[in-house]
């Protein structure tokens, strides 16, 4: 074998092993009263969640991850315009025909197809109610006056597996409409400086609607040991921490 063939090889090898390494992502299992609902931490913003035969993928981003190799999504839920959220290309590689996405009215001028959602909608989806819940700043702006996220713009989701109601809040802070939530069993919650919630809002907004267990996500260097000593004294809410940088 001669040095160039052998160096191609090796170099096709070292990419496959930096592919699959890649795609060693945390996962949770969630019972619910209709089967499980395996959660895929696969960073960022970005989430996908298999329950049954559905498939759903949240504000997927190809910086993270080789999406041509998850499976085919029944179901894209895209909380906001922001190209780490709103990414074209990892949408091709997990969108079918069949494939239902939710988006907003911003992101609907980029992306066709989708089903439009306002704050305040319900839709119903495979099974699956999916509510609408607003996601803006209150405090951090990009410039005096300028949130990073203007109010009326943005989604987070509450999506129902069974019995269980599911939270993904999408780039926020902590906002009434997120206080007032009821009844949810699991909370994603950005704590993305300087865009999205302090560990101080974010504890402030799970004393708020008490989910019975908060994940903080899309955190970046945030360091998430500060949400942990914060949330001590309200044992009703468990803190887990995954790989969402």
């Amino acid at each position: 074998m001669n040095k160039a063939r052998f160096l191609i090889i090796l170099f096709m090898v070292l990419f496959a092993w930096e592919a699959s390494a890649g795609m060693d992502f945390e996962k949770d299992i969630i019972a619910t009263s209709k089967g499980d609902l395996e959660v895929t931490f696969i960073g960022h913003g970005s989430l996908m969640f298999t329950y049954k035969n559905i498939v759903v993928q949240v504000d997927p981003f190809s910086r993270l991850a080789d999406y041509a190799s998850f499976p085919k999504a029944n179901l894209i839920l895209i909380t906001h315009e922001h190209g780490d959220h709103l990414d074209p290309v990892a949408l091709e590689k997990v969108r079918t025909d069949k494939t239902i996405v939710i988006l907003t009215e911003t992101c609907a001028a980029r992306i066709s197809g989708g089903i439009v959602m306002k704050n305040g909608d319900v839709e119903t989806v495979g099974g699956l109610t999916i509510e609408a819940v607003p996601a803006y700043n209150l405090v951090h702006m990009r410039s005096p006056g300028v949130p990073f996220h203007p109010q009326g713009i943005g989604n987070g989701y509450v999506i129902t597996f069974g019995d269980k109601r599911v939270y993904v809040a999408g780039d926020t802070e902590n906002i009434p409409e997120m206080k007032n939530l009821k009844n949810i069993d699991y909370a994603f919650l950005p704590m993305n400086l300087p865009y999205t919630m302090t560990a101080e809002m974010v504890a402030d907004a799970a004393r708020a609607f008490r989910p019975r267990i908060l994940y903080p996500y899309h955190f970046g260097n945030t360091d998430t040991s500060q949400l942990e000593a914060l949330m001590k004294d309200t044992p009703e809410v468990e803190v887990r921490i995954r790989n969402m940088k």
